[in-house]
């Protein structure tokens, strides 16, 4: 089983490309950085997790900028997004800036997406929140086209082009491997549909057997092989038993959680978390 590091990549923070190096020199697998353009004053849409929001959410690095700077100074991890915001993107330009930094990282790149849970946060991007998930998909499929296709072109409802040429294309192919966040049955549906990997989000450790069963039944009903589809754990506990029960349910990765301070206080906890690796390299 793989072992990641996350952390928000902020104004205040640890550095991305510092932070990367610290987790690529004790061993880890891969790097993540969440993703939020802003988060409106109005705050209307209440924290998932309950409580007064952190203010890492409206103090993040573009995700894209942080991701190449981690790939600019590392060799070996690969880069993750956990998670990008695919309806707040033009589809062209995140085709565009997604292809770069597999290009660049030279095949590094793990695209994690997600649907959003702040409807005016994506409302300021022109995505009603109670469509947000054809439009994820819209954007999806055309991108899928122009990663793969020399005259690229797509026709949907919220995406729609004529054919395009559209440089440079992904290093991996046919395109860095699409992990979708989400819990709901609806959710397991779109992972089989046009992604490559599950992030379970909001589950309980003991509830994960069963929706795994779930995963690989709809895969197969859907004509795709279930071990084809990964799994990845994202803010795991650092409890070594918790960690040996997902690796016998045949998780393929756990990531956890730095919090966003500064690089003394951020260190310790890497080493924290990096006394794991050599037990489940």
């Amino acid at each position: 089983m793989k072992l990641g590091m996350m952390m928000f990549s902020t104004d205040y923070s640890m550095r991305p490309d510092d932070f990367a190096c610290a987790v690529e020199e004790r061993g880890f697998e891969s790097v993540w950085f969440p993703e939020h353009t802003h988060i409106p004053a109005s705050r209307k849409s209440p924290w998932p997790i309950g409580g007064e929001l952190p203010q890492e959410y409206w103090h993040a690095h573009d995700l894209f900028v942080a991701l190449m700077a981690a790939a600019a100074v590392t060799s070996r991890i690969k880069v993750g997004s956990g998670i990008c915001l695919v309806i707040e993107h033009d589809p062209i330009k995140l085709a565009k800036q997604v292809a770069s930094v597999d290009r660049l990282s030279q095949g590094r790149l793990i695209l994690g997406i997600g649907g959003g849970w702040n409807a005016e946060e994506m409302e300021n991007h022109g995505t009603p929140f109670d469509r947000r998930w054809k439009v994820l998909r819209e954007k999806i499929e055309a991108m899928k086209c122009i990663w793969t296709e020399e005259e690229a072109e797509y026709h949907g409802e919220f995406v729609d082009f004529d054919p395009i040429w559209c440089h440079p294309k992904p290093v991996q192919k046919p395109y860095p491997p699409i992990v979708l966040g989400t819990h709901t049955s609806s959710g397991m549906n779109r992972v089989v549909r046009y992604c490559d990997g599950w992030i379970p989000i909001g589950l309980v450790a003991e509830d994960l057997a069963a929706s795994l069963s779930d995963l690989r039944d709809r895969a197969q009903q859907a004509g795709r092989d279930p071990h084809e589809l990964s799994v990845t754990i994202f803010s795991a506990p650092g409890k070594e038993e918790l960690l040996r029960q997902y690796e016998d349910l045949g998780v393929e990765r756990v990531v956890f959680g730095a919090r966003p301070q500064t690089a003394d206080k951020v260190l310790p906890q890497l080493d924290r978390y990096a006394e794991f690796v050599p037990k489940f390299s």
